[in-house]
């Protein structure tokens, strides 16, 4: 079989061209393999088309008396790329007049020859088919040159294999992405770009194909390794399509690189695995703190009411009156104890441990927004930022501060879930003297002013899930940063949260002064 045959597209074209042909034609490799014929070549050899297609002309014409010339003249075109013409004579046998062999080249990218056009015709008539051979051979280099810019414009890599798995085309793409120029890459197995185990196993892989039928790739794409010149393996795509022609088979492999989606995906784990963990910090610290006040209350009144009950036991005259007295006191002591204890614990939640630093904003409200906005396209919201060009950077705990966006742009998204009509979310900021402002507005429904005016009390909530503390965490966050945060209604209807941050300038001022 051929080591160089012309791409798949491009031979279909050529066949087509030569098959509808009612002259004597014949497509060639430079090896002078037969790739597509005519049918006045078999008929005037008693052959079929299929019988020649894949043979070597010096095989099926061979005992040919002329076959000596031909070859010579096939041979000129092949090293001159240029067209050739020889008459012959007492070609094909049945032929008694003399014939005059036309052989014409297609050239490569590089001017080689790619393949030829082989016809022939009676000598009277070459003149008045000059004209129609130039045209086909024009037609197939305009074709070939078709497939050439689609392999240096495509987007998305592509390898071309015959059904050896030997690589006969790359784009432009696929060279960049292996690191393999053309001229080094053709002709070799194409398991050169794979890393084990599938460079190993890939030539099994097509025998198996060709001799089941069974697709396992084919048509259907899937996410495997790619491995480039200097050994190292990246993630990719594949879609492999398959061309049958003349009996044989040609692969078309498009492939898309997957690193940098990869390095995003993994960053975004990181971020809402950093996110998710400050979070439920940030409740716990939050409802140890509401709890150790709601409980440091009755022990205040358990140690005031033991309190009372030695004063009582004071004018009581019983040999049992300073047990009790003991036991009241011990009793009060421990009230107290277990007061302090609570009081120490809301001191070390209060404390946290935010790390507050320099941090752009835009930096910020792109990664939450990244995390919170995870279906709002399938949820019909439509979603703008509106940035102040003048705000850069804030001075603010990045993960405590992305926690606050997420909750407050997931907020907005569910109070639009069930709203009809237009849907529609924005973040905003703005310089506010010192400080800066962001905002973050809905079209929902809004709220109730009685909601409104304990919405960032601890255990309060709209939801019928909720726990009420998000609000709660978004409030204890900012007033730690220096900010304050508030609701307000939005003119047409919904909601606008605010809240403020300290730019850097203000805290470059305060530490400089």
């Amino acid at each position: 079989m051929n080591d160089s045959l012309p791409s798949s597209g491009t031979l279909r074209q050529a066949a087509a061209l030569v098959e509808a042909s009612p002259q004597a034609e014949l497509v060639l490799s430079p090896e002078l393999t037969i790739l597509a014929c005519s049918d006045g070549y078999p008929r005037s050899l008693g052959r079929t088309r299929q019988g020649i297609i894949g043979q070597s002309i010096r095989t099926v014409f061979a005992g040919e008396a002329a076959l000596g010339t031909l070859i010579a003249s096939l041979e000129t075109v092949c090293r001159t790329g240029r067209p050739h013409r020889v008459v012959l004579t007492g070609w094909a046998s049945e032929r008694a007049a003399p014939a005059a062999a036309v052989n014409m080249p297609v050239l490569g990218e590089q001017g080689t020859v790619k393949w030829l056009l082989h016809s022939m015709e009676s000598v009277g008539e070459s003149r008045s088919t000059d004209g129609e051979h130039s045209r086909m051979a024009a037609a197939l280099e305009a074709a070939e040159a078709r497939l050439r810019s689609v392999l240096q414009t495509v987007p998305d890599a592509m390898v071309i294999i015959d059904e050896q798995g030997r690589i006969e085309s790359l784009s432009t793409t696929a060279e960049r992405l292996f690191d393999y120029p053309l001229a080094e890459a053709a002709g070799q197995n194409v398991s050169l770009l794979m890393p084990s185990p599938d460079r190993e196993n890939h030539d099994a892989y097509l025998k198996r194909y060709l001799a089941t039928g069974e697709r396992r790739i084919i048509g259907i794409g899937r996410i495997v390794v790619g491995r480039r010149k200097d050994g190292t393996t990246f993630p990719i795509h594949l879609t492999v399509g398959e061309l049958r022609f003349a009996e044989r088979h040609y692969f078309t492999g498009f492939i898309r690189d997957l690193t940098e989606q990869q390095l995003t995906e993994n960053r975004l784990k990181e971020l809402q695995s950093e996110v998710t963990h400050m979070s439920r910090y940030t409740a716990l610290g939050e409802m140890a703190s509401t709890l150790a006040h709601e409980i440091n209350q009755p022990l205040t009144a358990i140690s005031n009411y033991l309190k009372g009950c030695q004063r009582l036991l004071a004018g009581v005259d019983s040999a049992a009156v300073p047990v009790l007295r003991d036991a009241l006191g011990k009793a009060a002591d421990q009230a107290l104890r277990a007061g302090q204890i609570i009081r120490r614990l809301r001191e070390f939640v209060a404390r946290g441990e935010s790390e507050p630093r320099a941090e752009s904003l835009a930096k910020l409200i792109e990664d939450a927004s990244t995390l919170a906005l995870i279906g709002a396209r399938e949820n019909g919201v439509s979603v703008s930022f509106r940035l102040d060009p003048g705000v850069e950077l804030v001075f603010a705990d990045r993960i405590q501060i992305q926690q606050v966006l997420v909750n407050l742009i997931r907020n907005a998204i569910e109070s639009m879930a069930d709203m009809p009509g237009d849907r529609r979310l924005e973040v905003a900021t703005t310089a506010s003297g010192q400080a800066v402002e962001i905002a973050v507005s809905d079209t929902g429904p809004g709220l109730a002013p009685e909601i409104a005016r304990h919405l960032f009390q601890p255990f309060m909530t709209t939801k019928r899930k909720g726990m009420g503390l998000g609000l709660s965490i978004c409030r204890t966050i900012v007033e730690a940063h220096g900010g304050k945060i508030w609701v307000e209604d939005r003119a047409g209807g919904g909601t606008i949260f605010r809240f403020t941050l300290r730019s850097v300038r203000e805290e470059t001022s305060t530490h400089g002064g």
